[in-house]
Parts: C-alpha cells; structure tokens; sequence
C-alpha cells in the first residue's frame, strides 16, 4: 500500500513499516528529519504527542503498538534505546538530537533544530 508522500494537515506522516521510514527520511533530501514514537496508550506520550503537534514540520509519526517492527529497526540503526515517547532528529542514518518522556517539548525540539542548522551554516563558511 503506498503512504502519502506530503505531510497531512497536521505535520504528522504515519510510518507503519521500514519502507515508509525510509522513504520519509529520504524525502528530507539531506535535511533533518523529525521522527516520532508514539504509544495511543500513555498519558505521557499523548502529552508528548500534544507537544508535537505544534510542531510546522513533517513528523515521522510511529505508532509503536501498530509498529513494533519499526521502532526495533530504529534502535537497531542508531543504537539508541527504545522508549515511548521518543523523538529523533535523524540526517541519514545519524541521530543528531534525541528526547523522550519529559523531555519532549515544541520549543527545545525548535531549538535543536536551530541549533543543528547554524552548525551547518558554519561549516559551510
């Protein structure tokens, strides 16, 4: 079945296997991409899910009940250890910034992200 290649209104992108992952990390074109575990069974997590929702980027939105498997094939590549909630901000196959639980708010997420863009502005210099 062929998932939507553009985030839905609400920035989140259901990845429901490995295929679908890669095909949204692809899609950032070398950007960094945010990435979403998600259990619709915790408080935390549906706090943590209400925190990015505020987000205006595309999100990697893993729902770990409906897949498991994807959130494994996660750990597996960046050696990271599961917990739900949890966020990444992937570029390729490298984890650039990492939160979960507590630590998932809108405004730390943005400023990882501005953080991670002006080191690539530096670098570029």
């Amino acid at each position: 079945m062929n998932q939507p290649t553009s985030a839905p209104a609400n920035g989140f992108v259901e990845l429901p296997d490995t295929e679908s992952l890669d095909r949204f990390l692809a899609q950032s074109n070398g950007s960094p991409a945010l990435v979403f575990k998600h259990s619709n069974l915790c408080g935390i997590s549906a706090r943590a899910h209400a925190e990015m929702s505020r987000i205006d980027l595309p999100i990697g939105l893993i729902i770990v009940q409906q897949a498991r498997d994807v959130s494994n094939e996660i750990e597996t590549r960046t050696g990271v250890v599961h917990e739900t909630p949890q966020v990444f901000i992937i570029r390729g196959r490298q984890v650039l910034w990492t939160a979960s639980h507590g630590q998932i708010k809108a405004e730390a997420i943005e400023a990882a992200l501005l953080a991670i863009s002006g080191q690539n502005r530096d670098r570029s210099v």
